[in-house]
């Protein structure tokens, strides 16, 4: 069995979590569905893993659909292995896990020795995060290993396979993202041909301004670019948050407004996958939030889910919690497990 291969750029993007700010410029997009909001205004107060108050009906996360960015885990694979962290995670009730690089500092493991420790643990494999693009002709990114990349994403058996990766390659201009999109629509034409999804998570640059063109959107520019049935979307749900504070105005300052949720509702199919993490509000901060464990912060679980899934295909949604910087990142995945299993239908959370 091939190993996939980590790449630096990649690991670049999973260092920082987020991308350079590009310039913002004017007018949001025209959104429909629920009714606009200020970041402000999304949030609930902040509750802890004991004070979550289970409601009534059925969870809001079903069965089978809960997982976790591996990312977050970093230090703990890299110190206790993969084996062991699969059965931390079993444990605290995860169903599934995603994948930022095959190996993350263990060494010498095969995808077939991973997967059957996926196997092992009850765990599935429902992602991976590749990078993008690279100049050095023999990196592990789409744009330069494309089969070998699907490769490895087929023989663990993810339904998924994607980058985190803005569309950055060609700058911030609207063409520019034109030819990413069509780059996307091709890998992702090649993930449907071996039964599988691609896929583009954001960061919060994503929702900034066309340089040559302030009034557009560039998250819109990718949307309307790509082919709706070969390239899905991962919402990073916080860092959508975040942009919604940071690209809520135009370059004059005056309002242009937009709520992350109605990107879901509008096109609920392209985002199969979303990132669940949480932040407190915080004015004092560059991007608005400080980065907490889910049901920490100000971030309303409850709303977006409950929203979620009422739209059809609700039920094949994937929820993936993730923590950039967790202090202990065991204790994240656990206390993160719990409040999102907590809440459900009808109830308060």
């Amino acid at each position: 069995m091939k190993r996939a291969q980590e790449h630096p750029e990649l690991a670049e993007t999973l260092r920082r979590r987020r991308f350079l700010g590009v310039a913002a410029g004017a007018t949001a997009a025209t959104l429909v569905g629920t009714a606009t909001a200020t970041a402000a205004q999304t949030g609930t107060s902040a509750r802890s893993d004991t004070s979550a108050q289970k409601g009534r009906g059925g969870p809001l996360v079903p069965r089978g659909h809960l997982g976790i960015q591996l990312y977050t885990l970093r230090d703990q694979v890299q110190s206790i292995g993969f084996a062991q962290v699969f059965k931390e995670l079993a444990r605290y009730g995860y169903d599934q896990v995603e994948f930022a690089g095959y190996t993350q500092g263990t060494g010498d493991i095969t995808l077939r020795q991973l997967k059957r420790l996926m196997r092992d643990h009850g765990l599935r494999g429902i992602g991976s995060h590749v990078g993008y693009y690279s100049d050095d002709p023999k990196a592990y990114t789409f744009a330069t290993n494309l089969t070998q990349v699907l490769d490895d994403a087929e023989a663990l058996g993810l339904p998924h396979v994607g980058t985190a990766s803005g569309p950055w390659r060609y700058g911030s201009t609207v063409d520019g993202w034109k030819r990413c999109a069509e780059e996307f629509n091709t890998y992702g034409a090649a993930a449907k041909a071996r039964g599988m999804k691609f896929y583009q998570h954001n960061h919060a640059e994503e929702f900034s301004f066309a340089t040559d063109r302030p009034d557009v959107r560039l998250y819109d520019v990718l949307l309307a670019e790509t082919d709706p049935e070969l390239v899905h979307l991962e919402m990073d749900i916080y860092w959508a948050y975040v942009a919604q504070y940071r690209f809520g105005k135009k370059a004059d300052g005056s309002p242009a407004p937009f709520e992350p949720l109605d990107y879901v509702l509008r096109a609920p199919h392209r985002y199969p996958l979303f990132h669940v993490k949480d932040g407190e509000h915080d004015e004092t901060a560059t991007d608005g939030y400080r980065m907490v464990d889910v049901g920490d912060g100000d971030i309303d679980y409850r709303r977006f889910l409950t929203a979620v899934g009422r739209t059809h295909g609700g039920q094949r949604h994937h929820w993936m919690v993730e923590h950039d910087q967790p202090t202990d990142s065991l204790t994240t995945a656990r206390r993160s497990a719990r409040y999102l299993r907590s809440l459900r239908c009808g109830g308060r959370g």
